[in-house]
């Protein structure tokens, strides 16, 4: 089957563009900003992997070959995402009184667990910053000349050296400017910092000898130097949250003009995921009280009804976050693996999937990756009675492959995650709602609502009456 070109939404440009490879010979280059391994991810973090795996999926679906690379940040991302305050990863190693080291080891096992946990693939390179220093300090000699100047506090780059300083971006205004560091001496507001000079008579855990003396790399140098090494200029795709698209990957930008001496931005396409809001508005560390993944699952949850929340809504839409929403994406989910379990049953030998829902499925993923206009093709095809249960599963396979939601190995038990606080085994939770059963039929309704308390101030809600069928689950 003749598969539909992909469009995608360019930042740079404002618009919907057909996506062809720069080089075909060299597969699909795909570049994103991971984390800053300072502390857990928050849902709103992890929002933007998923719709990174999901534009990685999509492009290996259709045939691509693809080089993926994810940075790991423990260096250089201050405070303020607008390049101002003290080092993220310095501050955690104060606070808890550890080696940064260790803190840039723990967060980084943890992010990758739930990378795990919501299927996502690895990339083909998790990218350290620090592994990168010198290339690093190489870059920024390269560029000082012409595009930096040094102050006390470090080497900064004027912002003015450059074409079209801010494009990505798009207007700018004072509110923008006014995120950024006022650093005595800066020649704009916008300028930012290459590098950071350790203030005079403190030592950092993390710094290292350069032209411009002991101290440590600017937050977005990092992500200049390891595309470059890793995919070379320009490469297909570079990916970030829409807060990136502001300060982050304009500066990028500059310094990638800055490096090759003309106008190429370093990456030909610049796709960027909204927002995670709940009714506070953008859920942010800053703010405190965040929501972590670990957080649902210790609830109960299984961490794939969060992956599905996520691809019910178009990745450049907000998306709103409530207990309300996750348990309607959790039926959701439980409805379409009771499904499958049925139509397992059913089958009969190896089906064949039906081109005709394939074509479906591509025409929604290759409209910038529109997994709200797949997902409900995925609930026709699994409810097509025409269809045999062994062609269905063939099919399954296939949006399995591109929505990454395991349907055909999730059973109706690994939904059932025990929440952490949990005082009863799920083994022990069956005893009791036999029994309770058994109550009801000689009509014992003492004995019943007994159990039902019993089992309620264990954190179990009992779900008489439920249409999946399902006896119980965990109070969220």
């Amino acid at each position: 089957m003749a598969m539909t070109g992909l469009t995608l939404y360019n930042s740079l440009t404002r618009s919907l563009e057909p996506f062809v490879p720069l080089d075909i010979d060299k597969g699909v280059r795909v570049y994103s900003c991971g984390p800053t391994v300072y502390n857990y991810a928050h849902l709103g973090n992890l929002r933007a992997y998923v719709f990174t795996d999901t534009l990685s999926r999509v492009l290996t679906w259709k045939g691509y070959l693809l080089t993926h690379v994810i940075n790991i940040t423990d260096v250089g991302h201050l405070t303020s995402d607008a390049d101002a305050g003290d080092d993220k990863m310095e501050a955690a190693a104060r606070a808890q009184a550890k080696s940064i080291w260790d803190i840039a080891a723990h967060y980084t096992a943890a992010f990758k667990q739930n990378i795990a946990d919501l299927n996502i693939r690895q990339p083909s390179r998790w990218s350290v910053a620090t592994d990168h220093i010198e290339e690093m300090i190489d870059f920024a000699k390269k560029i000082a000349p012409e595009h930096c100047y040094e102050l006390d506090t470090g080497l900064y780059f004027d912002s003015t050296t450059v074409p079209d300083y801010g494009k990505l971006a798009g207007s700018q205004d004072d509110t923008r400017e006014g995120r950024i560091e006022a650093v005595e001496g800066k020649r704009h507001p916008q300028d930012f910092a290459i590098w950071r000079k350790s203030p005079p008579g403190e030592q950092r855990q993390m710094e290292w000898d350069s032209p411009w003396g002991m101290g440590a790399p600017g937050w977005h140098l990092e992500c200049s130097v390891m595309s470059l090494k890793y995919l070379g200029a320009p490469f297909d795709i570079h990916t970030g949250g829409i807060d990136h698209r502001e300060i982050h990957h304009p500066n990028e930008i500059a310094q990638n003009q800055a490096y090759c001496g003309c106008a190429d931005t370093g990456a030909h396409f610049w796709l960027h995921n909204n927002f995670l809001v709940d009714r506070q508005g953008k859920m942010s560390k800053s703010k405190g009280g965040f929501t972590m993944l670990q957080s649902l699952i210790d609830a109960g949850v299984h961490p794939l009804a969060y992956r599905l929340l996520c691809l019910q809504a178009q990745y450049r839409s907000e998306l709103e976050f409530s207990a309300e929403n996750l348990a309607a994406a959790l039926t959701r989910l439980k409805r379409l693996v009771m499904t499958v379990t049925a139509l397992k049953a059913r089958a009969e030998g190896e089906g064949t999937a039906a081109e005709s829902w394939i074509k479906r499925l591509d025409e929604a993923v290759s409209d910038d990756l529109n997994t709200p206009k797949a997902l409900p093709v995925l609930d026709e095809l699994l409810a097509e009675k025409r269809l045999s249960p062994a062609d269905r599963l063939a099919a399954l396979a296939e949006f399995d492959a591109v929505l990454g939601l395991d349907l055909l190995k999730l059973s109706r038990e690994d939904l059932r995650v025990r929440p952490a606080d949990a005082t009863l085994t799920p083994e022990e939770i069956e005893d009791r709602l036999v029994e309770r059963k058994q109550a009801r039929v000689v009509k014992d309704f003492a004995r019943s609502d007994a159990i039902r308390d019993e089992l309620a101030a264990a954190g179990i809600e009992v779900m008489d009456g439920d249409p999946l069928g399902w006896d119980w689950k965990p109070q969220l």
